[in-house]
């Protein structure tokens, strides 16, 4: 009877663990994210520049791109680097320019 109980609940635990969904892509950008090796001049990851999401520049004061470089939001950084290469401008902490 036990041995039943038992393997009656690991079968529901099991069912219900199916119906939830995976999250593991899932980046919160906006929670802030202290990066060190993020400088002037460094190569950001590829993981961490396709994780973070494009922001206009104005909307969020930031000074206009040079051509071939864009702004995105990574981990609560705005990060401007280079589309082409990933050679970070410039990092600037979104809670510092006051978003």
């Amino acid at each position: 009877m036990r041995q039943t109980f038992r393997a009656s609940i690991l079968s529901i635990i099991g069912a219900a663990s199916l119906a939830i969904p995976a999250y593991a892509d899932e980046h919160d950008n906006h929670q802030y994210v202290r990066h060190d090796e993020w400088r002037k001049g460094a190569k950001i990851q590829d993981a961490d520049w396709q994780h973070g999401e494009h922001v206009d520049y104005r909307q969020h004061h930031l000074r206009a791109p040079p051509h071939g470089y864009e702004w995105r939001m990574v981990d609560g950084n705005y990060v401007l680097a280079a589309v082409a290469t990933g050679v970070i401008a410039s990092v600037v902490a979104a809670s510092v320019a006051g978003h």
